[in-house]
């Protein structure tokens, strides 16, 4: 059986979010190839970052580390994030994995952190992305982030019904540069 070559269709109107056509959900390698290929939309993101995030409940900014890179030979992207405190203590971490689905047609993250887990969508454009989940009765966090220059940032909005935003987190950092995360490391055959 020949392999569905896929195609990622960038557009204004739909940037980075399906390809041409949908993947058949029982050809393994066409889905591979588009969820590969999907990923490269977000190849910006690999590496290691540093700087600052200021979070409302908090008195002071933090130290903030990113660290992103793919696995599964490309197919999904993880990504982890550390705020330090004053005292080098770890004041917040939360762990990523973002992933393609070529049938849907559709981006989505899996997100830890502060305890919770959820599977959110996610809006890839072509300098960040953006995602969201509910933050209680009527409301939602919203994240956006915007990568442009060597600089991540991202703004998180706690968005109520019938209320302006109120911006809860402001991240940013800077490109350190790459990183063997996380394919370094794996256990080797022998």
């Amino acid at each position: 059986m020949k392999t569905l070559l896929i195609t990622l269709a960038l557009s204004s109107s739909a940037v980075a979010q399906a390809p041409a056509a949908p993947v058949r959900a029982w050809d393994p390698a066409a889905r591979i190839a588009a969820q590969r290929n999907a990923m490269k939309a977000l190849a910006f993101l690999d590496g290691e970052w540093r700087g600052t995030v200021r979070i409302n409940e908090m008195p002071e900014a933090m130290t903030h580390t990113e660290r992103v890179g793919t696995l599964l030979d490309g197919t999904i992207r993880l990504v982890e994030g550390r705020a330090y405190d004053k005292a080098g203590k770890t004041g917040f971490n939360a762990f990523a994995i973002i992933s393609y689905d070529p049938a849907k047609r559709v981006y989505s993250m899996r997100s830890h952190a502060m305890g919770f887990v959820g599977d959110y969508p996610l809006t890839v454009r072509p300098d960040g992305f953006s995602w969201s989940h509910p933050a209680g009765p009527g409301a939602e966090m919203r994240y956006t982030a915007t990568v442009k220059g060597g600089e991540w940032h991202e703004v998180g909005e706690r968005v109520a019904k019938g209320a302006e935003p109120v911006k809860t987190i402001d991240l940013r950092v800077r490109k350190l540069g790459p990183s063997l995360w996380p394919e370094a490391g794996a256990v080797r055959r022998r």
